[in-house]
């Protein structure tokens, strides 16, 4: 059961998005310097190191481009059976994700994660489970932003979705793009969501709050958003596909 499109849905990957920023301010700030949504990011990281480049782990590069692997190929798998069987692989998918962050969160929690008192202090073992786990759940999130296919809203990487609002704006809009007040909000959207999640997650971060309960914060969201779809009717929420 493919989830309708509209309001409701576009709300929900919104809301992910977000959470891609706060995620991406643990990787980057706390496990890293890693990200683990923006694979580009990892593969840029992964060859400034492999020539030396200072103060990168290819390691940890290399752990999340494994674990996104992962979580892609097993996230398709998932969603392509249940909606075989004609059940709703988006809820399955949003409470999925949520558990391998919980799961990550936790692991974060119980190995005494916290951010580095120093620069230059490379990732440990603990650092790399955390990373693989999270890498997991944005590898999933990928296969399901593609399959939900929300336009301007991909939740873990708003490039696209900053070019085509600043190619839509008047007088020069590039109307092969999409332009207008419906498109031009939607990309804004998304590419305000992601900000403010960066700059959310930072903030706690700095405010002393563990990493672990950014994470589960995220975690949290999936669930909830997975759980608010499940009871849902599915005449108002999916249609046949």
């Amino acid at each position: 059961m493919k989830p309708r499109a509209g309001v409701a849905l576009t709300s929900v990957m919104m809301a992910l998005t977000l959470t891609t920023g706060m995620i991406e301010a643990v990787s980057f700030l706390v496990l890293g310097p890693v990200f683990t949504a923006v694979q580009t990011g990892n593969l840029l990281f992964l060859a400034f190191a492999l020539v030396g480049a200072t103060d990168l782990s290819p390691a940890a590069s290399g752990v999340s481009i494994a674990g996104f692997a992962v979580g892609t190929v097993l996230g398709s798998r998932l969603e392509s059976e249940v909606d075989r069987r004609g059940n709703r692989w988006f809820v399955v998918a949003l409470l999925a994700e949520g558990v391998l962050l919980g799961v990550g969160a936790l692991l974060a929690w119980r190995t005494g994660i916290h951010p580095p008192t120093g620069s230059g202090e490379p990732p440990t073992g603990r650092h790399f489970a955390v990373i693989a786990l999270v890498a997991a759940a944005m590898g999933l999130r990928n296969v399901t932003a593609l399959r939900a296919s929300v336009p301007d809203v991909p939740t873990t990487l708003s490039t696209r979705a900053l070019t085509a609002l600043l190619s839509g704006l008047p007088p020069t809009a590039d109307t092969r793009i999409g332009s207008g007040a419906r498109h031009e909000g939607r990309r804004l959207a998304s590419v305000g969501a992601m900000f403010t999640g960066g700059m959310l997650g930072a903030w706690l971060l700095d405010a002393a709050v563990a990493p672990a309960v950014v994470l589960l914060l995220t975690a949290a969201l999936a669930l909830c958003l997975g759980t608010v779809h499940w009871a849902t009717p599915v005449e108002r929420t999916s249609v046949r596909g």
